[in-house]
C-alpha cells in the first residue's frame, strides 16, 4: 500500500515517550485464529465446540482485520498520539517490540488487561499455542500521552472498535516485560509465529 501524507500529519514511532500509555484495539490473534479454524478443524474436533470453531473461521469478516478506520480516527485526535503499529507476524509480543524499538525504549504490559477472544483462547489451548505470539492482524497498538488517553479511547470506540489500555512505556533498561498476577517476566519477540509451529505439527 502506498500513499502520501503531509509531514506534519505523520505519526512516527520515534515520538514515543516515557510514560506513554499503550492501547490495544479489538484483541490478539484475530487472523491467526481464523486461519487455524479454517485450515486445521480436524485437529480441533472433539476438543473445541464446533460452534466456536465456526465463529472463529469467520474472524476475517467479523470482527475483521482492517485497522484503517481506527487508525484514521486516532490520527485525527492530534499530537497526544505518539505512535501506532499493527502487530502481524509474531503476534502481540513481536508487535510490542516493533513499536518501541525505533525509540529505544521499553514497555510494561499487564497480561490481565490484554483482550483475548474466547475462541482464540480455546483454540490455542487445544493446540498448545501462545496467543500472544500468534498472527495478530486485526489489532492496532496505539501509544498516547497519558493526558490524551480518554480522547483516543473515545475516538476509537466511536468507530465501533473496542480498545483498552494494556501497559505503559518504560526505560530501555527495563526491557519489555509482562506482568501476570503481579509477577514480572520478560516478553521477548517471537522467534517464529505460532502459526508456523501449528502447521509443522500436521
Amino acid at each position: 500500500m502506498l500513499g502520501e501524507i503531509a509531514p506534519t500529519r505523520l505519526v512516527h514511532k520515534t515520538r514515543l515517550a516515557m510514560g506513554d500509555l499503550i492501547l490495544l484495539t479489538r484483541g490478539v490473534a484475530i487472523e491467526g485464529t481464523a486461519i487455524l479454524a479454517q485450515e486445521k478443524p480436524e485437529r480441533l474436533w472433539g476438543r473445541v465446540d464446533a460452534d466456536l470453531v465456526a465463529r472463529a473461521a469467520r474472524f476475517l469478516i467479523e470482527p475483521g482485520i482492517s485497522v484503517v478506520g481506527a487508525a484514521l480516527a486516532v490520527a485525527n485526535v492530534g499530537e497526544v498520539v505518539h505512535a501506532m503499529h499493527d502487530p502481524t507476524e509474531g503476534g502481540l509480543a513481536t508487535g510490542l517490540f516493533e513499536l518501541v524499538a525505533p525509540a529505544g525504549l521499553g514497555l510494561r504490559v499487564i497480561r490481565e488487561h490484554i483482550p483475548v477472544f474466547s475462541e482464540t483462547d480455546a483454540i490455542c489451548r487445544a493446540l498448545s499455542l501462545d496467543p500472544l505470539r500468534l498472527l495478530a492482524s486485526g489489532a492496532l497498538l496505539i501509544a498516547t500521552a497519558p493526558d490524551g488517553v480518554d480522547s483516543v479511547l473515545r475516538a476509537v470506540k466511536a468507530t465501533g472498535v473496542p480498545a483498552v489500555v494494556i501497559g505503559e512505556v518504560r526505560p530501555l533498561s527495563e526491557g519489555i516485560t509482562i506482568v501476570t498476577n503481579g509477577k514480572f517476566e520478560p516478553l521477548a519477540p517471537a522467534v517464529r509465529d505460532e502459526i508456523a509451529r501449528a502447521f509443522e505439527c500436521g
